[in-house]
């Protein structure tokens, strides 16, 4: 089955996320925890915590279903010590309030060098970063997103992503979310059928897609290779519906959130519809 959402708001308290989602139709959803922008969140009331599993029940959405996202502050491969450790405490913070709601995933931006060391150093400090993390805390598993390789982001290239799950101890804690925007944006192509098959068959070689968790489904304002991170709705940008077609018909993408970041929400009950559509034909 085809798990398809986006990531809806928990304006209100954590809660209100599964009514969120259900209003648009989805069967799949993610979510901050905590203000993304923030270092410190406020935590979350035991009332809180049984709201969200309640309705979560009451709504049909099993852990499988969700994928909550860390902050964007967080860099696990932090060259220096002071904001590493920062960063450390904060990602342990996040697996520990996804453990209060019972959830098992959590999505995050591997790091970034920021010119200040090797790529290959900054890799192993993100791997460190998460066995220090897995050792702590428990359930949860820690799934590292591709990123479109701006700035100094690191995990744009499968190889980059292999080499953090190489390093990681219990593997089986750690996964992959793989963003479409962010993939072509990398320089891996998902205009046709044909780029595709190649993309995946490329994945599947270095990584596996026994790694793979969870997706997120936009088109890219820019263009290949551009290493610029711009999301876009379905079929309005360079990559076009292609990819969105495929994931649909292809059942390794089955059983786990294929999560829209697109930018309109207004839209994104229509798009949750067309996908379905997609995996039906």
């Amino acid at each position: 089955m085809k798990f398809i959402g986006a990531h809806v708001s928990t304006a209100g308290g954590v809660e209100n996320a599964p009514m969120n989602a259900e209003q648009i139709g989805a069967n799949a959803f993610a979510m901050f925890t905590k203000n993304q922008r923030q270092w410190e969140g406020k935590p979350l009331t035991a009332a809180s915590q049984k709201a969200f599993k309640e309705r979560c029940e009451q709504h049909g959405y099993s852990k499988a279903q969700i994928l909550p996202h860390d902050s964007y502050l967080i860099n696990l491969g932090h060259p220096e010590d002071e904001p590493l450790e920062k960063s450390r405490a904060a990602f342990i913070d996040e697996m520990e309030r996804c453990q209060f709601l019972g959830l098992e995933l959590l999505n995050f931006h591997p790091g970034s060098h920021l010119k200040k060391t090797d790529p290959e150093s900054c890799l192993a400090t993100i791997a460190e970063s998460l066995n220090q993390a897995l050792a702590v805390t428990e359930g949860v598993v820690a799934v590292i997103e591709n990123t479109a390789g701006q700035g100094t982001n690191l995990g744009y290239r499968f190889e980059q992503l292999a080499t953090i799950i190489d390093q990681v101890d219990d593997k089986s804690r750690v996964g992959v979310c793989l963003d479409t925007c962010h993939l072509f944006a990398a320089g891996y192509d998902l205009r046709d059928r044909q780029a595709c098959e190649e993309t995946f068959a490329e994945f599947e070689r270095l990584v596996g897609f026994e790694y793979l968790r969870g997706m997120h489904l936009n088109d890219s304002k820019k263009p290949l290779d551009s290493h610029v991170d711009r999301h876009e709705s379905l079929g309005d940008g360079e990559i076009g519906m292609a990819p969105f077609e495929y994931i649909m018909a292809d059942d390794r993408f089955d059983g786990i959130p294929l999560v829209l970041e697109t930018p309109n929400p207004d839209r994104w009950a229509d798009e949750i519809a067309m996908l379905r559509r997609f995996s039906e034909d």
